[in-house]
């Protein structure tokens, strides 16, 4: 199978591509690399079934021409900072959602039918009922990529049903492991190798949600497209339990064996604007067609922060 993997160098994505590249299928990454990293995919570089570009989706004319022949997309290229869309407000809107635009009007060019999309809970804003089902509704996302997020599956959708595609839609919880190269797991550790006698959290550390291990988060997106039932799929994946901030802070002052930290919150629910207090997602329907993680949200933290650890001292 000819498969392509928008976003094939960032950190989900790079993990999905090892995935398909051990099944032996032929790949192509389609990355800009303005989060993802070459060193990610370099183990593939030069095989015969492995084809890397260097180019953004919004460049359509090249994307429709490296899409020709493709049997399926993985689409998981995004602009994956929440946070940004406070300060710019165009970023999300182009990377996520006239981006996506752009590889459903490829693939209907190309005749190209099936389409698996990396997702997010933050589609579902500030949910009421927790754990979190997929028929949850009215969905409010409360950031602006959240929004783009549920934007770019309302066109993938619509796409499914008017051109005759299908598509798996996964929305995730955090996910986490090696390669990250954002998010809380990853600042804490940034900050703490600068200043190992004071962290900064933002909020009041008592935001808590699911984290879910990268090679769980993998696993998850092979067996539900492979294991589908309908045209349009939209399966939640995460773990089952959730952890608050202020524990996580104290797995990594662990893992990185230090002491007598002090915790400096900047107060108030949310870390930032269009941050989700509470969120854990329903993994019910996945579980039903055979899937089940191996790790609960603490392993996935600690195993996260020992490998991340690791790579930033090497």
């Amino acid at each position: 199978m000819k498969i392509m993997v928008t976003g094939g160098a960032g950190f989900i994505g790079s993990h999905i591509v090892d995935r398909l590249m051990k099944y032996g299928h032929e790949i192509i990454v389609y990355d800009n690399l303005s989060s993802g990293k070459i060193e990610f995919i370099q183990e593939h570089m030069g095989k015969k079934n492995f084809k890397f570009v260097q180019a953004d989706l919004l460049d359509f004319e090249k994307l429709k021409k490296e899409m020709e022949g493709v049997d399926v997309v993985y689409h998981v290229a995004a602009n994956p900072d929440v946070r940004l869309g406070a300060s710019d407000t165009k970023v999300h809107m182009e990377q996520n959602v006239l981006a996506t635009y752009n590889v459903l009007e490829a693939m209907r060019i190309n005749d190209i039918h099936d389409i698996v999309f990396t997702s997010t809970s933050t589609v579902y804003g500030e949910a009421t009922e927790i754990p979190t089902p997929e028929d949850y509704g009215p969905l409010v996302p409360i950031s602006l990529y959240g929004a783009s997020k549920l934007g770019a599956e309302a066109f993938i959708t619509s796409y499914a049903h008017t051109f005759n595609m299908k598509a798996v839609i996964y929305r995730f919880a955090n996910i986490v492991g090696p390669r990250s190269t954002h998010g809380v797991i990853y600042d804490f550790i940034m900050k703490l190798r600068n200043n190992p006698k004071e962290l900064e959290i933002l909020g009041d550390g008592t935001q808590t949600k699911s984290y879910l291990y990268v090679e769980d988060c993998v696993d998850a997106i092979i067996y539900g497209y492979e294991n589908r039932k309908n045209d349009v799929e939209i399966f939640n994946i995460g773990s089952e339990d959730w952890i608050n901030v202020k524990k996580i802070a104290d797995i990594i002052v662990e893992e990185m064996d230090l002491k007598d930290v002090q915790y400096r919150f900047t107060g108030g629910k949310r870390g930032w604007k269009g941050d989700v207090p509470k969120m854990l997602l329903s993994i019910v329907k996945i579980k039903s067609y055979g899937w089940k993680g191996k790790h609960n949200s603490e392993e996935s933290v600690r195993l996260t922060a020992r490998h991340l650890i690791k790579e930033l001292r090497e």
